[in-house]
């Protein structure tokens, strides 16, 4: 009597015939870590600063106790996956980020917000990181489309930032005409339910991707400083990136542009984030040094120079779309530089390490940003910081080459 199949023999079958759906599913997890958890955000700011009486180095302070919690959560999860699958923490990071986004619409107190806003941050780099690995993994099964694959799991990121966009204005409105209190809560009680629906979703199919034979290695043998300039240029994208993403509607809604021109901005902007995994995928795929991070940090210096420029409504579209269409093709560029350089067992390794330096410079940038834009300068002076921290990662990513075969 025949013996039935393996599960791992099942698994990969799936995702041999389904590996742009399994791309997708798990690009719902950086819709949840980074759309929804975390750059919805920026809608927020204003009206949350109005209502509970913020400067602008508190309202940075909650996305610098957000990277803070990501910090955390990096360097734990390699820690938490030798004892549970990759699979299971994505699953642990996604439900645990939805439960939590709802929680800020029943408190006004900053300190607990500002709570709130660190333990959300580790969960979202439960999530974040083994989802990283496993599209690795994904993308090393089909490796004549891993740059598509690739930039499919972050540009979901875009998804989150779409809903956000259209969904999360109409809400506030609602809640304000029914006479709501504080009617940004009604936001994140909304924004709670997507992060829930599409944790469900993304359950299941995600499951089919063979964990990595070596996911619980310990990393023994990676060293970090062959990959130093990566690194580096990776840092200041942290830095300088977090400024734009965390300001820049409160600044558009400074300089007088409508509710209506914000929705336009950021919805033009997520649908960027999401057509990006098409855009870069040949770069990703090319380069295996630091070229396609230097081009990309380059891209988003420019892109965060034109609102700090003008507020011309033209060319701040055209800000939002280019710096869309590059900023999770950026992190992606890391992913990829660790899978064409280092050996599968040193992918957990590195894939931490980059995103440790992604979170340390995350934790320093919304707060000088913050604080400049309390001073004289505004916020488009804070966004010129921003953009020189993008302009300096370029030149650093630009120096990083492509290591020698292991042998």
């Amino acid at each position: 009597m025949p013996s039935a199949p393996a599960p791992l023999a099942d698994e990969q079958a799936f995702v041999a015939r389904h590996p742009i759906l399994t791309a997708l599913a798990l690009s719902l997890g950086t819709a949840i870590a980074l759309g929804v958890a975390r750059f919805s955000y920026a809608l927020l700011l204003t009206p949350m600063r109005d209502d509970l009486g913020w400067s602008y180095l508190v309202a940075g302070g909650m996305n610098t106790g957000n990277a803070l919690g990501y910090l955390l959560g990096a360097l734990a999860t390699p820690l938490l996956m030798r004892r549970l699958t990759a699979h299971r923490v994505l699953i642990l990071g996604a439900f645990g980020t939805a439960l939590l986004t709802f929680v800020p619409g029943f408190v006004t107190d900053t300190t607990a917000q500002l709570a709130l806003r660190v333990v959300t941050g580790l969960t979202s780099a439960f999530l974040f990181v083994a989802g990283g690995l496993l599209v690795s993994r994904l993308a090393a099964l089909h490796a004549q489309r891993a740059g598509l694959l690739l930039g499919l799991y972050y540009g979901g990121t875009g998804l989150g930032i779409v809903a956000a966009a259209l969904l999360l204005p109409p809400v506030m409105q609602a809640a304000a005409h029914e006479g709501a209190p504080h009617p940004w809560q009604w936001a994140w009680w909304l924004l709670g339910a997507l992060a829930l629906l599409a944790s469900a979703i993304m359950a299941l199919p995600t499951r089919h991707i063979p964990a990595p034979a070596t996911q619980t290695a310990t990393g023994g043998g990676f060293r970090a400083g062959p990959l130093k300039f990566g690194l580096l240029g990776y840092l200041m994208f942290g830095l300088g990136y977090i400024g734009y993403m965390t300001f820049v509607i409160a600044m558009l809604k400074e300089t007088g542009m409508t509710s209506q021109g914000v929705t336009v901005f950021f919805t033009l902007l997520g649908v960027a984030t999401f057509a990006s995994s098409r855009i870069w995928a040949r770069l990703l795929d090319r380069f295996r040094g630091g070229q396609s991070l230097a081009i990309l940090n380059g891209l988003l210096c420019v892109a965060t120079l034109l609102p700090a420029w003008t507020a011309q409504p033209g060319v701040v579209f055209a800000s939002g779309i280019l710096f869309g269409a590059c900023f999770l093709s950026a992190v992606a560029s890391t992913t990829a530089m660790v899978r064409h350089n280092l050996p599968p067992a040193h992918w957990p390794a590195g894939i931490s390490a980059f995103t440790i330096v992604f979170a340390a410079g995350q934790i320093v940038g919304p707060t000088i940003v913050g604080w400049i834009a309390d001073a004289a300068g505004g916020l488009q002076r804070g966004l010129l910081f921003s953009a020189v921290a993008l302009g300096v990662g370029a030149l650093l990513a630009g120096c990083q080459r492509a290591l020698p075969p292991p042998r």
